[in-house]
C-alpha cells in the first residue's frame, strides 16, 4: 500500500478526510497526522510517505513553506492542496511546487476519491517504470551475464532440475520459449598446428603462432559475432574447457552452413587463425540439451578441416553414460575404489567399440569429462583437461578398449593423486560437496539429491557432512544464500522476488522471514540503512 500523509490544524477535518474516502479499497494507508507544517517535516523525516494532503492555512509553518520545503527535500511526493481561501497566492505556490491537484473546502467525497485514484494510478506507473528501469540495469550487468551463463553450462552438463523449475529460472533469463523450439549446438575453437622448420627437412616442426595465446581474443570476437545474431543466439564458455565457445541457436531461424561460414571467416580475418567449427543435430527440450552439447563437442573433435560440420545421421544419439552410473564412477573416483572403477569403465567401453568408432570416442569423451571434473571439483585444482580437446590426435589413438581403458586410468590415477594431496577420501568428498553447494546454491538442492550424487546414505551423509563441515547442510546452504542475497540487495535494486528466486529461497515471503531472523530487520529496512561495516561473505547469526 501506499502512505498518506494528512496535514491541517483542525482534527475534525482530518477525521472528515479520513472517512470520505475509502483509503484502504484505493490501495492506500493513512500512516500519519499533522498538525501544522513544523510537525508534518518531522514525521516525513522519520518515516516514508508517498502522499501528502494538506491545509495552506496553518500556524507555525503554514501551506506555503511547507509546499517549499517538501518540493526542495521530499522531491518525489505527491502533494494534494486543499483549503477554504480562494486566493491566488495559494494558487500560485501550489502551482510553482507541482501540486497533484488544489481542491476547495467542503471537499467532496466523490472529488477526494478521484484524485487519490489518480495519484494511485501515478505511483503505480512510476513503480513500474522504475521495475522496469532496474530490471534492464540488471540485464546489463556482468553479474547477470554471469548467472545466466551459469545456468548455460548447467544445462548442459549437470543433471538437470525437473522441467516446470527449469521453465522458471529460463523465464527470468529470457529463454522463454526455449524449451518449445528446436536447437542445435555450435562449437568453435582453435588448434594447434604445426609447420616444417625451415631448413630442417620435411619432418622437422616449430609450434608456429600458438592459438593458445589467443583465447581471449578470440572469445572475444565469438562472443560479439554472437551478438550479432540477436536473441535466436545464446554463447556460453564451459570453464573447464577455456579453449572452446559454445553456441545455442534456434534451429528454424538459422542457416546453419552460413552461420558457421560467416563465422570462420570473421576469426579469420580479424586473428589469421581459421577456426574448426561442429554442430549438432536438432534437439528439442531443455531435457536434451545435454546431448546437443556433447555432441556438438564430438563434431568440433572429429573435423578434419575448418567450419566442417558433422555428416548428418552418422552421430549416434542419445547419451552413452547414465546419470546414475556417472554419479557410482565419480564415487569410485574420489574413493580411490580402482578394481571397480576400472571393470566399470572397461564394462561400457566394450559395449560402444561394438557399436561403432564414433561411440567410442563419444565414450572417451564422456568419461574424461567425469574424471577431470571429479577432481577439478574434489582437489580445487585446474587439471588441463582442454589438452583433449586441442590435441584430439590423442583421442583418435585409442582405437581399442584396452588403449582406452589403460588411459582413462591413468587419467583417473593423476587425479586421485591429486585429490589425494589434498586429504582423505571422505574429505575430498564433502570438500566436493561444499563446492558444488557454492556453485548451485541458486537451484533447489536438498540433501538426499547431494547424497545420491556421491553414492551415499542420506543419513550417514548428513552426519558427515556436520561433521566435516561444523555446520549441518541446511545451514551451510541458508548461509550461502543468505550471503548472495544480502550482495543484490546491497548492490542493485532488485524486488525482492527476483532476489529470493536468483537466491534460491521458494519465495520472497521465506526469504524476508529468513533474512529477518539471521540479521533482526527486514530486508527492506536493511537496503536502506545498511550497516556501515557489512561483509555479505559470512553472514552472522
Amino acid at each position: 500500500m501506499y502512505r498518506v500523509l494528512i496535514v491541517d490544524d483542525e482534527p475534525e477535518i482530518r477525521q472528515g478526510l479520513r472517512l470520505k474516502a475509502d483509503f484502504a479499497a484505493l490501495g492506500l494507508s493513512v500512516t500519519g497526522e499533522a498538525g501544522n507544517g513544523m510537525e508534518a517535516m518531522e514525521r516525513l523525516a522519520s518515516q516514508a510517505v508517498d502522499i501528502v494532503i494538506t491545509d495552506m492555512n496553518m500556524p507555525v509553518m503554514n501551506g506555503v513553506s511547507f509546499l517549499d520545503d517538501c518540493r526542495r527535500l521530499y522531491p518525489e511526493l505527491k502533494l494534494v492542496v486543499i483549503t477554504g481561501y480562494e486566493d491566488f497566492h495559494y494558487a500560485k505556490a501550489a502551482i510553482r511546487n507541482q501540486a497533484r491537484d488544489y481542491l476547495l473546502k467542503p471537499v467532496a467525497a466523490d472529488e477526494l476519491t478521484a484524485v487519490l485514484q489518480k495519484l494511485k494510478d501515478e505511483l503505480d506507473q512510476e513503480r513500474n517504470d522504475r521495475d522496469r528501469q532496474a530490471v534492464n540495469e540488471w540485464r546489463l550487468s556482468q553479474y547477470y551475464k554471469e548467472m545466466k551463463e551459469h545456468f548455460l553450462v548447467q544445462l548442459v552438463k549437470e543433471e538437470v532440475e525437473p522441467v516446470h523449475a527449469l521453465k522458471e529460472r529460463a523465464a527470468l533469463f529470457e529463454l522463454d520459449g526455449w524449451d518449445l523450439t528446436e536447437v542445435r549446438f555450435v562449437t568453435a575453437g582453435l588448434r594447434e598446428r604445426a609447420v616444417p622448420e625451415p631448413g630442417h627437412g620435411k619432418g622437422s616442426t616449430l609450434p608456429e603462432r600458438t592459438p593458445g595465446k589467443l583465447r581471449l581474443p578470440f572469445e572475444l570476437l565469438t562472443r560479439e559475432f554472437a551478438g550479432s545474431s540477436g536473441e535466436r543466439c545464446q554463447v556460453l564458455r564451459d570453464p573447464s574447457y577455456p579453449g572452446l565457445v559454445h553456441f545455442i541457436l534456434q534451429d528454424a531461424l538459422t542457416d546453419m552452413d552460413r552461420f558457421c561460414a560467416e563465422l570462420a571467416e570473421c576469426v579469420a580475418a580479424h586473428l589469421g587463425f581459421k577456426p574448426v567449427i561442429g554442430y549438432s543435430g536438432g534437439k528439442l527440450g531443455f531435457l536434451r540439451w545435454k546431448e546437443g552439447y556433447l555432441e556438438s563437442l564430438l563434431a568440433w573433435n572429429l573435423s578434419e578441416n575448418a567450419a566442417q560440420p558433422p555428416a548428418e545421421g552418422r552421430s549416434e544419439p542419445g547419451l552413452v553414460l547414465t546419470e546414475e552410473l556417472t554419479r557410482t564412477l565419480r564415487r569410485l573416483l574420489i574413493q580411490g575404489e580402482w578394481d571397480a572403477f576400472g571393470q566399470s569403465i572397461r564394462q561400457e567401453l566394450q559395449q560402444a567399440f561394438s557399436q561403432s568408432r564414433s561411440c567410442l570416442v563419444k565414450l572417451i569423451f564422456q568419461l574424461c569429462l567425469l574424471v577431470d571434473g571429479a577432481g577439478a571439483e574434489a582437489a580445487d585444482v585446474n587439471i588441463q583437461s582442454q589438452e583433449l580437446w586441442l590435441y584430439p590426435e590423442t583421442v583418435h589413438k585409442l582405437d581399442s578398449v584396452d588403449k582406452a581403458g589403460q588411459f582413462l586410468l591413468e587419467r583417473a590415477a593423476s587425479v586421485y593423486r591429486m585429490m589425494q594431496g589434498a586429504g582423505d577420501a571422505e574429505d575430498s568428498v564433502i570438500r566436493t560437496a561444499t563446492q558444488y553447494i557454492e556453485s548451485n546454491y541458486m537451484y533447489d538442492l536438498n540433501l538426499t539429491q547431494l547424497a545420491r550424487r556421491f553414492n551415499y546414505n542420506s543419513s550417514y551423509f548428513s552426519e558427515l557432512f556436520k561433521a566435516k563441515v561444523g555446520r549441518s547442510f541446511m545451514v551451510y546452504l541458508t548461509d550461502i544464500r543468505m550471503a548472495q542475497a544480502t550482495h543484490l540487495l546491497l548492490t542493485t535494486t532488485l524486488n525482492l522476488w527476483d532476489i529470493a528466486e536468483l537466491t534460491g529461497f521458494s519465495n520472497a515471503s521465506y526469504f524476508s522471514s529468513r533474512f529477518k531472523k539471521m540479521y533482526g530487520t527486514s530486508p527492506s529496512d536493511f537496503r536502506q540503512h545498511p550497516p556501515e561495516k557489512f561483509s555479505s561473505q559470512q553472514p552472522k547469526k
